[in-house]
């Protein structure tokens, strides 16, 4: 696996530690994990994927998305801005690109994510991410 290039050396190097003794980072990431869910769950709503894009969708976790789409909006956003499946809830990628606009890291919100890794479910994305899972080059994109 490539190291992140993306990443602060520090994190880089922790990075190559973990995945060099992958009992500690499995055991890392089951006590990192509960933490990392409060913080995300009341700040953006999260659903602890694993595959945290939060970065990439304007601080919008599109698994809220009842279509779980994480490439931008499906062809059923209604002409309110409302979602088709639940009509009482804002389309997640309308909401998404306005957020993003904020950011100074905005260009990332056009990169494409990678399908989602259930296996993933309940674990560290933080983690996930320093460590180097799921696999992408740094960018979004494959």
């Amino acid at each position: 696996m490539a190291e992140n290039h993306w990443l602060p050396p520090p994190l880089d190097a922790l990075g190559r530690i973990l995945r060099a003794h992958p009992r500690f980072e499995k055991e890392l990431n089951q006590a990192a994990a509960p933490f990392e869910n409060l913080g995300k769950t009341l700040l953006f709503s999260c659903n602890m994927c694993g595959n945290c894009v939060l970065h990439h969708t304007g601080l919008t976790c599109p698994m809220n998305c009842p279509k779980q789409i994480r490439n931008g909006p499906c062809g059923g956003v209604r002409m309110n801005g409302h979602c088709e499946v639940r009509p009482e809830m804002e389309c997640v990628w309308l909401k998404a690109e306005r957020r993003s606009r904020r950011l100074p890291w905005r260009a990332s919100f056009n990169k494409y994510r990678y399908p989602i890794d259930w296996r993933l479910k309940g674990t560290s994305g933080i983690l996930n991410e320093i460590v180097g899972r799921p696999e992408h080059d740094g960018k979004g994109g494959p």
